[in-house]
């Protein structure tokens, strides 16, 4: 199938309607009889067809005879279907995520293991994302792109009270990686800090994701395959760890005082 034809249809058209809204941008105007031999629509359905284009806005008509179909340009048309869909993807991700966090609560031991890097940085985007008031991080090492992730996350969440305690490297791919520059340079606020081989996601004193993997035997490079994240959500435990964070960040904020 074509590709434009299959990206249409996901977005809502029929087969058809995909077929001569797609001639029409070659065609830019025209009658239904042609737009039927241009397209292969059969003329028993070209009508039909033209009327579910007209009613979803991505053509035109003009009065005559015959009547003259002219096409929307595919940047407006699209721009407002991709509006639309990031829309309700939205409305149904709050709404699902309701479901989600409330059928969590009904669980008896709040403690999963999650295996995989890509898993284990998307749940920590996931918590970023459902965050009320705050994300606390304590950061021994970063893997691939989780940096990145982070700070897209963060950005998109302004009203959050984002904190981090970092170690001022890592090694990514037997490359050293400046934690520290890469967060100040994106607006992030982090503190630098004596962190182990570890991270430590806390959000709202009421959830947290602890990170653990293995280093070569150098201890420099992180080796993703052997990640785990383990994620908490017990209050008690998680408010606990986020007193200690805390205490550690006025530390080192009073530290900054004093030497200034």
């Amino acid at each position: 199938m074509d590709e434009n034809i299959a990206v249409l249809k996901g977005i809502g058209l029929t087969l058809y309607e995909a077929q001569a809204y797609i001639t029409l941008t070659s065609l830019i105007s025209s009658n239904a009889t042609e737009i039927s031999k241009k397209s292969g629509i059969p003329r028993s359905k070209i009508y039909e067809v033209l009327k579910g284009l007209l009613e979803k806005k991505y053509i035109d008509v003009e009065d005559g005879r015959p009547l003259t179909y002219t096409v929307r340009s595919p940047v407006e048309v699209l721009t407002l279907e991709k509006k639309r869909i990031t829309s309700e993807i939205d409305d149904t991700i709050t709404r699902l995520t309701n479901i989600y966090e409330n059928g969590m609560s009904q669980v008896q031991a709040p403690i999963w293991r999650i295996y995989g890097v890509d898993k284990i940085i998307n749940k920590e985007l996931e918590i970023i994302t459902r965050a009320k008031n705050s994300i606390n991080m304590r950061i021994g090492f970063l893997f691939e792109g989780e940096g990145e992730a982070l700070v897209k996350a963060f950005k998109k969440r302004r009203n959050l009270n984002v904190n981090i305690l970092s170690s001022p490297t890592c090694c990514i791919n037997d490359e050293t990686f400046n934690i520290i520059e890469f967060f100040k340079s994106n607006d992030i606020p982090v503190h630098k800090a004596d962190i182990p081989f570890v991270k430590v996601l806390i959000c709202d004193s009421k959830e947290m994701m602890h990170t653990y993997t293995k280093f070569s035997e150098d201890k420099r490079t992180v080796l993703p395959e052997t990640a785990i994240g383990i994620w908490n959500k017990y209050e008690d435990i998680s408010r606990n760890y986020d007193e200690r964070f805390m205490n550690q960040l006025s530390k080192i904020e009073n530290k900054k005082k004093r030497t200034t």
